[in-house]
Parts: C-alpha cells; sequence; structure tokens
C-alpha cells in the first residue's frame, strides 16, 4: 500500500516532457489489463483507472500498460451517462486468452446502478476461471457485487461503493464489507469506484513504475496526493472530523449501531461526555436533537434497502432498527412524504424509465 505522498510543490516535479526522471519498467512485457464493461457503467469510474494508466505510459516513453475492452457479446455499450462504449472483443476471448501466453495480467470489472441483474452464467465462469487460474481482478463501483454473487470474496474484507453497501451487507450477510476507497485481498481487490479508481490506479502505477513516475501523473491531473485504500469513502462521521473531534465520534457511533440503535446515555457513556453535552453539541453544529438525527440515519439506510434491494418491509425494519413494520412505516412516511411501498415502487419506476 502507498503512503500518501506530500504536496507536489514540496517534491521535485516530472513533466510529461521530461522522460529523464522517469523509472525504468519492472516489467519489460508490460502490463495487460482487460477491462469488461456491462452496460451502466460508470464513466467516471472507468476513466480514472485507466487515464493514469496512459499518463504514466507518457512519463515512461513507452506503451507499459496496455488495455482492452471486452463486453459480453463484443459489441459496444452504454455507460450511465449515455456515452458508448466500443468493445475490443467478447468475454469469450477473454477465457481464451487466459489459457495462452498473452493472459492478461489483471481483470478489471466495471459495472453499474443495475448490477443486482447482471450476474450472468457466462460472466460468472469467466470471473470463477480467473480465481482458479489466479489472475488478478479488480472490482470497481459496485462490481463487487458479482465478486460476491459467484461467491469469490466468502468472509474476506472487501469495499463497495457506499451507495451499494447496506444492500451488500444484507444480502451476503457473510461477507465482511469495509468503507473503505479499496480493499486488496490476494489477487482479488475491490474499490469503490468513481474517483477511489484513480487512487487505485496510482497504487498500481506506483508499484509498476515507480514512485517518481507515479508523481509526475499526479502533478499532470492537478491532484496534489494520491490516497491509500485505506482511506475511507464518505461518511456522515467524516463531514464533521475537522469540525468537531466529538461529533464525529458520536455520528460514527450511530452508523455503527443502525440496526441496534444505542440510547443517548449509552452514547454518552462511549464517548465520556454528559447528554446534554452532546446535546449542545448537535444544537450548535446542526441545529437539530441527537435523537432526530439519529432516526435520520437510520431512515437513510433504510432508503437505501428499499432502493437497492427486494427485502421485505419487515426485514427492513430490522435491519434499521424499528420493533414494528407498522413503526418503520409511519416514521418512513413522515420523513418523506410516502410509504415504504410507495417508494419502492416509484423507485423502479424511475429506474426503467432511464433504462428506456
Amino acid at each position: 500500500m502507498n503512503a500518501p505522498l506530500a504536496t507536489i510543490a514540496s517534491r521535485r516535479s516530472v513533466n510529461l516532457d521530461e522522460r529523464r526522471h522517469a523509472v525504468v519498467p519492472r516489467e519489460e512485457e508490460g502490463y495487460r489489463v482487460a477491462i469488461l464493461l456491462l452496460p451502466g457503467f460508470s464513466q467516471l469510474g472507468l476513466s480514472s483507472f485507466l487515464d493514469p494508466l496512459r499518463l504514466a505510459n507518457s512519463v515512461a516513453g513507452r506503451r507499459f500498460f496496455e488495455w482492452s475492452v471486452s463486453t459480453s457479446d463484443g459489441k459496444s455499450v452504454k455507460s450511465a451517462c449515455g456515452i458508448s462504449v466500443s468493445a475490443d472483443n467478447a468475454f469469450s476471448t477473454i477465457v481464451s486468452a487466459i489459457s495462452s501466453v498473452t493472459r492478461p495480467h489483471m481483470v478489471v470489472l466495471c459495472a453499474g446502478e443495475e448490477v443486482e441483474t447482471q450476474a450472468s452464467a457466462p460472466l460468472l465462469n469467466l470471473l470463477r476461471l480467473c480465481r482458479r487460474d489466479r489472475v488478478p481482478m479488480a472490482a470497481l463501483g459496485t462490481a463487487t457485487w458479482l465478486l460476491a454473487k459467484g461467491g469469490m470474496l466468502n468472509d474476506a474484507p472487501c469495499t463497495i461503493h457506499w451507495g451499494k453497501m447496506p444492500a451488500l451487507s444484507e444480502t451476503f450477510s457473510r461477507l465482511n464489507v469495509t468503507n473503505n476507497l479499496f480493499v486488496r485481498n490476494g489477487d482479488v481487490v475491490t474499490c469503490a469506484g468513481e474517483f477511489a479508481s484513480f487512487h487505485l490506479a496510482m497504487e498500481l502505477v506506483s508499484s509498476r513504475l515507480g514512485k517518481e513516475t507515479a508523481s509526475a501523473v499526479c502533478h499532470h491531473t492537478t491532484a496534489l496526493r494520491w490516497r491509500s485504500g485505506s482511506d475511507k469513502q464518505w461518511s456522515a462521521s467524516s463531514e464533521f472530523a475537522g469540525v468537531s473531534k466529538a461529533m464525529a465520534e458520536i455520528i460514527g457511533l450511530m452508523e455503527q449501531h443502525i440496526e441496534d440503535p444505542l440510547s443517548l446515555y449509552d452514547i454518552a457513556r462511549c464517548v465520556g461526555y454528559s447528554r446534554r453535552q452532546i446535546e449542545r453539541l448537535f444544537n450548535r453544529y446542526i441545529s437539530c436533537s441527537p435523537s432526530r438525527y439519529y432516526m435520520g440515519l437510520r431512515l437513510e439506510r433504510a432508503k437505501q434497502l428499499i432502493e437497492h434491494t427486494n427485502m421485505p418491509q419487515v426485514e427492513i425494519a430490522m435491519a434499521c432498527g424499528f420493533a414494528t413494520a407498522s413503526r418503520f412505516s409511519k416514521c418512513f412516511r413522515d420523513a418523506f412524504g410516502r410509504s415504504p411501498t410507495e417508494h419502492r415502487v416509484c423507485s423502479v419506476a424511475t429506474k426503467q424509465c432511464v433504462a428506456a
């Protein structure tokens, strides 16, 4: 895992046109990456991973990183923003390549919001083949779901985009889902996607072409540094990390105890504050009572589960700390203006409209 860089200004910069500082590649044959694209994939996540590799090639003065794009049938697919990306070949070509001398050094899987419906038998068989033959795999964004569906994660730590974290945890209860940017477990890397893909790519550049080349890429992309995989994705508590350590700690506790909500007394005991002190903190920073804020966190989690899973309402209620489905339904309606059932119907209709 790379250590975060200091600001580029404090280091010797490397211009893309000045090759003299480029590090000699450790693998003379280059590094082949096979990109597996599924409809609705994140264009941002894909570009954030590939562009650093392109720039690293420019710094190194040679095409060290090579990549190809594959789709299920070898035809172009549309990203979530509607841009079509053409394919070099079909998934079946990658199956053949794995047993050849030109096997990819890494297979990168890119999926989208509808990943739950994209675990086709041919794709899962390809992923299992990669796993069996020890071909390193990286799942960007929501693609972690497919590795879980294929039984390739088991009890190992993994990550996924924060929007899918509740659904992944509830659907695959054996998984150890973390909030990290990316998690490496042997030959498998799971990544939160979007801008986290950039940081994963930078780790790859650093490990293959050296930190100085990686610094040059950061400089060109105006990124001050690249972040470690152990850095966290967005969370409610992170918003207060630089403002109030106490608020960040309290909200972090709330996020960890959605299914089994803590009383304000228990929270106060955990953080070493009085109940009154906690109430004053919430009033100062967000003009809201601790209990109301906590309820909001639980209902947002429930909203994500309604939108991204087929879990029955009673199970969602339990997963979000409500004793009864009726109590959950009332709180949900008060917060969002419609019942959980109505919200699920609207969510499905919206997805169908976008897909069309």
